[in-house]
């Protein structure tokens, strides 16, 4: 092993150097995910154990050798190009906070590094290996609530053909005896984020070709999810033969690692192996001039512009609102609970059946975000959306109760308003650009019991009106 690391070693050195020049370049983000790594929580659990095979591969299988008459047109410029443009976008976001995308441009940025300093044709060899260091990424939570719904569908439509008696609601089953709550534990995200990562593995060491990569991608991510849907199925089936009391239902972790080594484990064992044919070219570790240029361009233009900006946003009084015909009240009280981070300063409303949420923040300094992280608001075991009536108006049920309460909910940001929080995080540019430091979300509701609630909208639609007015 250590002879064969030694003989790749001129094959592994290029794209080492691009690996450093790229943490270089985007350091500041670079920190941040290493923290994340560091805390493993469980949608980035992987994240530290995918980065070191990340280098291992490099070391131990690096990128093919090219052909000479291959580098002969390796369109360095364009990449120097793109380079400089993805480092003046990533500097934009990370200004701004908006850290999920500015995680995304990290194996962008580091295939147009290698682009830059090594060529188009060796960068082509070296994506399969920057797209697996981009399965460390924090942006599996994002895939959470998708997952959670397939999985809520397939398990229901399994359950009905086994004949079990059971009330299928989104993602709670009611048995006879109890109720099971499909709940984001439950979305298979490792399993399938794992899956994956094997799949990358084997494309790799086996240096497949982009339809193979992506057959292997494909099979392994449907097992993954296939495997988390008979653990759940099996889970249910438990639940409906014991009346809801085996232990297995409190405890299930190793029942489904269990499930899921009898389909990966198979699947691994009867992949194919393929050796490698060793290349050899001269010009494999030369780094080219105008790549150099790039480097310095975009280090000029991101890190260290990054460092000399200075926040010159001044501090700006708090929105107030003053609904006619309202009372303040306590919070926590709302019909359909909703849970806000400490950063926002909350105040409510209320006035017979109507209530009024305004939660507002403001950044005091360049290290704070404008929009804060917002989890999940309320909870989804108990409160089902029924029906979405106009955008940011929707009517929840009560899964126990049957209750409906009409929730219409907004974000202010600075000057702008969303109707969703994905728009609201965009929002930022341009409002820290206009050196705007205010934020606020804004929640009304209605209880409307048993009946339709479409009965309200015209009550519903006054009171937005009335709180929008003030701050347009």
């Amino acid at each position: 092993m250590l002879r064969k690391t030694l003989n790749n070693l001129p094959l592994s050195r290029p794209y080492l150097v691009v690996t450093v020049v790229a943490l270089l370049i985007f350091y500041p983000t670079w920190i941040r995910l290493a923290q994340a790594w560091l805390e493993f929580e469980q949608v980035l659990a992987h994240g530290l154990a995918t980065a070191i095979i990340y280098l291992g591969l490099l070391i131990i299988h690096p990128p093919a050798a090219i052909e000479r008459h291959t580098l002969s047109k390796p369109y360095h410029l364009a990449g120097a190009v793109l380079l400089v443009a993805t480092t003046l976008a990533w500097a934009l976001l990370e200004l701004v906070r908006i850290d999920t995308l500015a995680y995304l441009l990290l194996p962008i940025g580091l295939i147009t590094t290698a682009w830059a300093l090594l060529g188009l044709p060796r960068t082509l060899t070296f994506v399969p290996y920057a797209l697996l260091l981009s399965l460390s990424l924090p942006i599996w939570a994002d895939l959470v609530p998708a997952l959670v719904e397939i999985a809520s569908v397939v398990v229901g439509n399994w359950v009905g053909w086994f004949g079990m008696t059971a009330l299928i609601e989104g993602n709670s089953i009611t048995l006879p005896y109890g109720r099971l709550i499909i709940a984001d534990g439950c979305s298979g995200i490792r399993y399938f984020a794992i899956s994956v990562l094997l799949a990358m593995m084997t494309s790799i060491l086996n240096d497949y070709r982009w339809r193979g990569w992506l057959t292997t991608l494909m099979v392994a991510a449907l097992l993954g999810l296939i495997a988390n849907w008979v653990r759940i199925t099996i889970l249910v089936v438990v639940a409906y033969e014991t009346n809801m009391q085996s232990e297995m239902l409190a405890d299930h972790e190793t029942m489904g690692w269990v499930v899921f080594g009898a389909f990966i484990i198979p699947a691994l064992y009867f992949s194919p192996v393929r050796r490698r044919i060793t290349k050899e070219s001269p010009l494999n570790g030369r780094l080219y001039t105008k790549g150099i240029v790039a480097v310095a361009v975009a280090v000029a233009l991101g890190p260290l512009a990054l460092l000399l900006i200075q926040n010159t946003a001044n501090q700006q009084p708090e929105w107030t609102i003053t609904p006619p015909e309202f009372r303040q009240t306590q919070t926590g009280k709302l019909p359909l609970p909703i849970t806000l981070p400490d950063t926002l300063n909350e105040q409510v409303w209320q006035s017979g059946t109507m209530w009024i949420s305004f939660a507002q923040s403001q950044k005091a300094n360049p290290d704070e975000k404008l929009v804060p992280y917002l989890p999940k608001q309320f909870d989804t075991s108990v409160w089902h959306v029924e029906a979405q009536l106009e955008p940011g108006l929707s009517v929840y049920r009560n899964i126990l109760s049957r209750d409906r309460v009409l929730m219409a909910q907004w974000y202010r940001v600075g000057s702008k308003k969303s109707w969703s929080y994905r728009n609201a995080k965009l929002l930022q540019i341009p409002a820290t650009l206009a050196g705007e430091t205010r934020f606020a979300v804004v929640t009304v509701q209605t209880l409307c019991g048993p009946r339709d609630c479409t009965t309200l909208l015209p009550k519903m639609h006054t009171v937005m009106a009335s709180i929008q007015a003030k701050h347009n």
